[in-house]
């Protein structure tokens, strides 16, 4: 396959603070490839680097075959880019936002009113084309930001935590958008910390402190965990993560819904130690099972190994 993105060594520094690492990675042509991280992690300076609104300190990246730095102008026509604020004008309407990003694109005429077509009817817009921004729900405003950032039909598409505030069904009907343009042939590259659409990607960059901390499948990922996880039903699962916290064998512990996923040294001192440190504590444990490690699972895991997120 042909890359879509390459980068070497990246790195940002702003003043004394080193935002991004020597970051190298790659990214195929056609691949929805995911950013994963804790805020501060350096997803979004990542991000900015590659389409051009940062310069970097040092380290070399292409995209769409072009330097970011001696052909930026190049790398701007052949992306689309939507962040967290949806890049949307709230006191221009549905269509005067499209025609603006037409202009922006240099998509005009005939082809303007098919892609304008196609936003609406993707967006769910049809007949809303006289709507104000400011007044669609965020739904609505999601689809649109995504129209008018890939109104151009560029190769490759940068989002920058985009369903971020999204409900859930608004979410995965994004997702289905996404994957639709992928097919196409389109090179998405995604930066987010929900974990059910970090599983959406075919391949994860997970980031801290600046710097990549592991890259692979999202399965991959959860197979290369070594440490045992087990999993408690029990009457108080706050109070016993506060009460394993730091005790013998167990190295992480942290609610999981209304349960208890529990990492531990040993696994086979794992089921006689924990219920017996939790009834110490006036707790009762009703089930403990080893199980799968979920992605949110390795995510902490790989956080705590590597000094832990950013405070604040």
């Amino acid at each position: 396959m042909a890359e879509a993105v390459r980068v070497a060594e990246l790195t940002r520094h702003f003043g004394s603070f080193v935002a991004v690492d020597r970051v190298s990675f790659t990214v195929t042509e056609g691949e929805i490839f995911g950013f994963l991280g804790p805020n501060g992690a350096g997803k979004t300076t990542t991000i900015k680097m590659l389409t051009g609104l940062l310069p970097p300190t040092s380290g070399r990246a292409r995209v769409a075959g072009h330097d970011i730095e001696t052909e930026i102008t190049l790398v701007k026509h052949k992306l689309g880019y939507m962040s967290q604020l949806f890049s949307l004008y709230g006191d221009l309407t549905v269509d005067e936002n499209i025609e603006l990003f037409g202009a922006l694109y240099g998509v005009t005429g005939s082809r303007l009113r098919a892609r304008r077509d196609w936003v609406l009817a993707m967006a769910g817009l049809t007949g809303k084309h006289d709507r104000l921004t400011a007044e669609l729900p965020l739904g609505w405003k999601q689809r649109l930001a995504l129209g008018c950032a890939v109104l151009h039909e560029p190769p490759i598409l940068f989002l920058d935590e985009p369903t971020s505030g999204v409900d859930p069904i608004s979410r995965r009907a994004f997702w289905d958008l996404i994957y639709e343009l992928a097919a196409g042939g389109t090179t998405v590259f995604v930066s987010t910390h929900y974990m059910e659409e970090a599983e959406y990607c075919y391949r994860l960059a997970l980031m801290n402190r600046g710097r990549l901390i592991a890259l692979d499948r999202p399965t991959a990922l959860k197979r290369a965990m070594v440490e045992p996880i087990v999993a408690l039903k029990t009457d108080d699962p706050a109070r016993a993560v506060e009460a394993l916290r730091g005790t013998p064998n167990v190295i992480e512990a942290a609610m999981f819904g209304r349960q208890v996923h529990v990492v531990v040294a040993d696994e086979g001192s794992a089921a006689r130690d924990i219920p017996a440190t939790l009834a110490a504590h006036g707790r009762r444990v009703d089930a403990i099972e080893r199980i799968t490690p979920s992605l949110e699972d390795v995510f902490v895991a790989l956080v705590r190994k590597e000094g832990g997120a950013i405070a604040g």
